[in-house]
């Protein structure tokens, strides 16, 4: 048997081979958020647009931890909050909110990933935001966002100021709530959030030094800036440089998301 009669033999019969490969990349992306550390119970949430003309898009069973989530277990839904596949399990209101609003107004999202870690936390309730410190984060600021805080986001009236504050970036800072990436994949979805997750972290540290910031040089920046401004080369990147390998890590460290 060849390795792709191998895959469709794995792909459930009230689906297409396309949508199994885009449930076995998230539920591969909510094991690695877990691996990192970057979870919060069953809160926080990663959605992902199934292949097709339509605006489905697949998000975690409100009730699962990260580390137990398969491709299986993920629940599609639609724009309007219908859930189109069986669980026994709902989905998070808020998580809902926010991920329809992207997944609504852009095409290029086909991820959405959305974070409430310690430090990208404390980095979005900090008023001078993500500053371009370090190399890591000029990998963010040039194509960063923010969004101000306007209370768990049960309320849909919310979701025209959040795509308007988003526009066309694939970084967002949540104000006093925490990271958001969006990506033209998993893949990239994750490392775009892999680098503001660090950048954030990095600043964390360096203000904790307590001295004064070595400056970078605004020359510097704007090299760095008019270096990745080309997204497409930074999602064949993340497709074939970076994906592989994350998924050879879990498929040693956090089997079992392929089920």
């Amino acid at each position: 048997m060849s390795p792709a009669e191998a895959r469709l033999k794995e792909v459930p019969s009230d689906m297409t081979e396309a949508e199994w490969q885009q449930r076995v990349n998230l539920a591969a992306c909510y094991r690695l958020v877990a691996l990192y550390g970057w979870d919060d119970l069953v809160d926080t949430h990663i959605s992902a647009r199934v292949p097709g003309p339509d605006h489905h898009f697949l998000i975690n069973p409100y009730g699962l931890m990260f580390d137990e989530i398969t491709a299986s277990s993920l629940v599609k839904v639609d724009l309007h909050g219908n859930q189109l596949s069986e669980s026994e399990y709902s989905v998070n209101p808020a998580g809902f909110t926010i991920h329809s609003a992207i997944h609504e107004v852009r095409e290029d999202a086909i991820c959405v990933l959305h974070l409430h870690t310690l430090d990208g936390t404390a980095v979005s309730s900090s008023a001078e935001g993500l500053l371009p410190l370090n190399q890591t984060a000029q990998l963010v600021t040039h194509d960063l966002a923010y969004h101000d805080y306007e209370g768990i986001a049960l309320d849909h009236d919310e979701r025209p100021r959040l795509q308007k504050d988003l526009g066309d970036h694939n970084h967002m800072l949540l104000r006093n709530h925490g990271t958001l990436t969006v990506g033209r994949s998993v893949a990239s979805a994750f490392e775009r959030m892999y680098h503001l997750e660090r950048a954030c972290s990095m600043q964390v540290r360096t203000r904790a030094l307590g001295t004064p910031v070595y400056p970078v040089d605004d020359t510097a920046i704007g090299k760095n800036t008019e270096l990745l401004a080309n997204r497409d080369r930074a999602e064949l990147r993340a497709t074939n440089l970076v994906w592989p390998p994350l998924l050879r890590k879990l498929d040693r460290e956090l089997p079992g998301y392929r089920s």
